[in-house]
């Protein structure tokens, strides 16, 4: 080999990370074990937000990295998840309705987020013996568009282990899942839309 392709250089213009293609995820069946349509955060590393950040810049940090929700830190704990539905809906005009904010501009992550204490989540256990499809359908049926996977220690921790995106499962399971009523995004903190998820 010729040394010169191995020659040190200096990086020019802006660094920036790569940005994760939209179709991420092998193709899965129904039948399929659930765990293979999971972001795996032993495997994977977990996109955050601060929950300061401006919402605008949050949303152009899930478009930069491929994805549709932030994991939202304070001081380096976990405090709540926004979805881009978040940002693109309507909790940042209710927000602004019921604050003393004037501008679209002033309002932050953690103003539109769904709290820590209000995020619906699945257990690590019962994932191991759950299809592919049982985890769509009780997305479907909570009307949810992510979905934590938690994993409890004996030191009385929550381990956050994973997070399910309905979008990145519908693309696995793609033209093999049947037909269904359209899809309308429904706020984690609304009455019921857990009702089929464990804690």
């Amino acid at each position: 080999m010729d040394s010169a392709f191995l020659m040190p250089t200096r990086a020019d213009g802006e660094g920036v990370l790569p940005q994760r293609s939209a179709t991420d995820g092998q193709p899965l069946k129904y039948a399929d074990p659930a765990v293979l349509a999971i972001t795996d955060f032993t495997r994977e590393h977990p996109i955050t937000v601060d929950e300061e950040r401006q919402i605008d810049a949050a949303l152009e940090d899930m478009i930069r990295f491929g994805v549709r929700a932030l994991l939202v830190l304070r001081e380096r704990r976990i405090v709540g998840l926004i979805t881009s539905y978040d940002i693109q809906g309507e909790r940042p005009l209710q927000f602004l309705q019921n604050s003393t904010y004037d501008h679209h501009r002033d309002i932050r992550v953690g103003h539109v987020m769904t709290p820590w204490e209000e995020l619906p989540a699945l257990d690590w256990e019962g994932m191991q013996t759950a299809r592919a499809g049982d985890l769509l359908e009780t997305l479907r049926h909570a009307g949810l568009t992510h979905l934590l996977v938690i994993e409890r220690t004996t030191s009385r921790k929550t381990v956050v282990r994973a997070l399910v995106s309905r979008a990145r499962l519908e693309r696995q399971l793609h033209a093999l899942a049947p037909a269904a009523a359209p899809f309308k995004a429904r706020d984690a903190r609304e009455p019921g839309s857990t009702e089929a998820i464990r804690r």
